[in-house]
């Protein structure tokens, strides 16, 4: 495929984060955009304003007619069933097809390409490593898996010589690119729908280590069973953090390169989680060249992704939180990062678990994660892409939560429950649809106070 040749380009799921990027990316090169996707979004909102045209019903006759003309590229998610009407439509009369990590690929592939991976971490990571470029006035791209806060936006240009990308292991999605640096944040099971066994998905992530260009760099959270040069936190890896300290919410810690330490070197976001995500896009930041002194001072500015412990409220003797996390792994990372930063405080979750499979893939890791809080609210299953399944349901999570101030609440419950809500520090937690709840929560308890 040469971009050069593309006439048009029509996204089937237009609207998924990692879709909309390429979406903006392809306007911005002047090729004309459209699309489809299931229901209206913040960041469906955000394409039409920008003059590309959306619907949400899957329906041949909504396609514009200069989609339905020869030189059209369409991209689609492997969320879309096979027998989508729109899909079937352009696969029916001969159309280019490609799926959004085969687009992400050839657009990368002759870029000096920085790629994240790993089941947890991989869009701060990235975002984190776009801010670092950004500061040393590097030449990029990037196409982020989360709406940055210090771009407001999860596509940045601000040249063509380098690209950053989160590298997703959903569908083996990643092993489409060949990075010059990449570098691997987990391998915790996840998506065992698709893999089967945690063994299967961590093959994936040593196949993804193997697609690094001739002479590229794999860096690796130490502990992961991959050869590369490590980063953590006090634990004698290449790369890791020393002497921490929280100082008014902010990091303060020494950084250990190969050949130098960086001293009182400050970060903002809470939870060591975080500071792992930091360390690892400075250590990829290194191989442009950047001067260490000046990724360090960088960090300190970093503002955080929409949805990655994004505070909503922070009073003194209150605080709303917003985070994706989705699996246990998450959760207790989230649960670290809190008693850390508010220490004593009462926590109450508000949980949507995601995907009937992930829910009986991990029940009792759930239960066990989200026993830690004080209060559990835990909402319905978000299906997403999957039909029920039976006996899975958010009512048999409930009932393993060896906590007894827990409760299971209906999505449009949220705000009477709230109400009636003592606490100290209130989260919300999931990758669903529960993000389009939080301005809602936020508004009521800004009103309540």
């Amino acid at each position: 495929m040469n971009i050069k040749d593309i006439h048009s380009v029509y996204f089937i799921g237009i609207g998924g984060i990692g879709m909309s990027a390429l979406a903006r990316y392809f306007q911005f090169v002047g090729k004309p955009v459209a699309g489809y996707d299931k229901t209206p979004t913040p960041i469906t909102d955000g394409l039409v304003e920008k003059g590309i045209s959306v619907h949400f019903e899957d329906n041949v006759d909504m396609i514009p007619k200069t989609f339905k003309q020869a030189g059209t590229l369409v991209v689609y998610t492997p969320a879309v069933p096979a027998a989508h009407s729109e899909l079937q439509f352009f696969k029916n009369n001969g159309f280019e097809i490609k799926k959004r990590s085969e687009v992400l690929g050839i657009i990368t592939k002759d870029t000096f390409c920085l790629a994240v991976a790993g089941t947890h971490g991989k869009t701060t990571t990235s975002c984190i490593l776009a801010h670092l470029m950004k500061e040393c006035n590097m030449p990029f791209t990037a196409f982020l898996g989360g709406v940055s806060e210090d771009f407001n936006s999860n596509f940045v240009l601000e040249g063509t010589e380098y690209s950053v990308v989160e590298a997703d292991e959903f569908d083996r999605s990643f092993l489409r690119l060949s990075p010059n640096v990449a570098c691997i944040t987990s391998m915790d099971a996840d998506h065992l729908d698709i893999y089967g066994t945690k063994e299967e998905l961590q093959q994936s992530f040593k196949d993804f280590a193997g697609k690094i260009k001739p002479g590229g760099t794999l860096f690796v959270k130490k502990g992961l069973p991959l050869e590369g040069i490590t980063f953590g936190i006090e634990d004698g890896s290449d790369y890791r953090i020393e002497h921490i300290e929280v100082e008014h919410g902010t990091y303060v810690f020494d950084l250990v390169t190969p050949s130098e330490v960086l001293k009182q070197v400050r970060f903002n976001k809470p939870g060591r989680h975080n500071l792992l995500n930091g360390l690892a896009a400075f250590a990829m930041a290194v191989q442009t060249g950047c001067p260490p002194h000046r990724l360090a001072e960088a960090l300190s500015s970093f503002k955080g992704v929409q949805r990655r412990f994004s505070y909503q409220i922070k009073e003194k003797d209150f605080a709303f939180i917003d985070d994706y996390a989705h699996h246990p792994a998450e959760i207790d990372a989230v649960y670290q990062a809190i008693r850390e930063v508010h220490p004593g405080e009462k926590i109450t979750v508000i949980f949507q678990p995601h995907l009937f499979s992930r829910t009986r893939d991990f029940a009792d890791e759930f239960a066990e994660s989200l026993s830690q809080f004080d209060v559990i609210l835990l909402m319905e299953i978000y299906p997403a892409r999957e039909e029920p399944i039976e006996g899975i349901t958010s009512g048999w999570l409930l009932e393993k939560i060896k906590n007894p101030h827990k409760k299971l609440i209906l999505k449009s419950k949220i705000i009477e429950e709230i109400k009636h809500c003592k606490t100290g520090v209130l989260v919300a937690l999931g990758a669903g649809d529960i993000g389009m709840e939080v301005p809602k929560i936020k508004k009521e308890l800004a009103y309540a106070s």
